[in-house]
């Protein structure tokens, strides 16, 4: 795979993987974040593991509050379930940060590789055809603020956004309609990246620049990917099929890569 070798080169590819991780995510609707810690690593060329971890959140974080703009002005956010959720995800994502910084870096690839295949397998899951309801039923914060705690812990340990856990978290725990799931689940993505950049930031782990270069082309990314999945909506069946075989193949590398640096 072949790796940046020069600050102009690593800016480009930092780009480049930035637009193309939106456009999947506006694409598929879901599951792209899941790619920016292997593209940092084995594209960008961060090599140490946990700096490309909280790069990644960094990332992830602000592609996802950006990401959120359109969504609220339509509508879509659910401000008081989104600061729930958020609240108690945001606590897991502190402590599953820093659990994840004391796992070697190794190690931590090796169940992130893990992680992807179970998150293909997910993607390749029919979606409901009825979507839930939330107008009958008063808002079940408690439930929210328990899904919210797990999956904040998960996207913390590995450094992602999470969106393929939060957005059925929303429908199930908080009985929320897909539309206003997936406009509120950036609200909590961009919080538990947030945390996580913050406490990588601590130890020194977050690469500013590429961070930078990254949102900077995930901008253009998610514009176009949003404006394709309009057009291809009645194709994101096999379009998911395609992702979830790439995210596959991803993680096969990294299995082998990790296996390959014992």
């Amino acid at each position: 795979m072949i790796v940046a070798s020069t600050p102009l080169t690593q800016g480009i590819a930092a780009a480049l993987c930035g637009g193309f991780v939106s456009f999947s995510l506006g694409l598929v609707g879901g599951g792209g974040s899941i790619l920016a810690v292997p593209l940092i690593l084995y594209v960008v060329g961060v090599h140490n593991p946990h700096i490309a971890i909280g790069t990644a959140a960094l990332a992830v974080a602000a592609s996802a509050y950006i990401n959120m703009i359109p969504h609220a002005r339509a509508g879509h956010v659910r401000w008081g379930p989104a600061f729930a959720f958020a609240a108690s995800g945001v606590l897991g994502a502190t402590l599953g940060s820093s659990v994840g910084k004391l796992i070697d870096g190794q190690k931590l690839l090796t169940y992130f590789a893990f992680l992807m295949c179970f998150v293909a397998f997910l993607m390749l899951r029919p979606r409901p055809l009825a979507p839930a309801t939330a107008g009958a039923y008063p808002t079940p914060y408690s439930r929210l603020c328990g899904t919210g705690l797990g999956a904040g812990s998960l996207s913390g340990f590995f450094g992602i956004g999470g969106g393929f856990l939060v957005v059925p978290g929303l429908m199930f725990a908080g009985r929320m309609q897909i539309v206003d799931a997936i406009g509120t689940s950036l609200f909590a993505v961009g919080s538990f990246g947030l945390t996580t950049a913050i406490n990588y930031s601590l130890s020194g782990q977050v690469d500013w620049i590429v961070a930078a270069e990254f949102v900077g082309g995930g901008v253009v990314g998610g514009l176009v990917g949003t404006q394709a999945a309009s057009r291809l909506a009645r194709k994101r069946g096999a379009l998911n099929r395609v992702f979830s075989a790439m995210i596959i193949s991803v993680a096969a590398y990294m299995l082998y890569h990790s296996w390959q640096a014992r």
